[in-house]
């Protein structure tokens, strides 16, 4: 989905005009309306996206994110690609020694389904000398 029409969409969805939005954010309300016209959304600074995101209370990973696309247009987002990012979204919430685990048992997943030798080759360098991973798979 369109950065533009994100950034638009998701103020009216909160309810806030430009003015409240600018008020909040620290970041001008011409700026605002330029960057939600398109006019200048190529000089978007990341700092600027952060506090437009915070006055909306959202983190970069729900913004660039599928659950936002859901909100603003249900009908085009494809339902197989919204669970994946919701996994995804899910993911990122948990402990980073837990990601690290779940990761490597999908990969161990994708390369069985997919029972495929070159996908082993293609695998993360953290993957390949993780003794976890060896006591995972069978095929080493």
């Amino acid at each position: 989905m369109d950065l533009v029409l994100k950034l638009r969409e998701i103020r009216r969805l909160r309810g806030l005009s430009q003015k409240d939005v600018a008020r909040m954010s620290g970041v001008g309300e011409k700026t605002i309306s330029s960057f939600e016209t398109g006019e200048r959304i190529d000089s978007l600074k990341l700092s600027q996206l952060k506090n437009l995101l915070a006055v909306y209370g959202l983190t970069e990973a729900d913004f660039f994110g599928g659950t936002i696309e859901k909100q603003i247009a249900p009908w085009e987002v494809d339902e197989d690609e919204l669970a994946t990012s919701r996994v995804v979204d899910e993911l990122r919430t948990l402990p980073q020694p837990v990601q690290k685990n779940l990761l490597e048992k999908f990969h161990l997943m994708i390369e069985t389904a997919a029972d495929v030798p070159a996908l082993k080759e293609k695998r993360p360098d953290y993957l390949r000398h993780s003794a976890e991973w060896q006591m995972l798979t069978s095929r080493n």
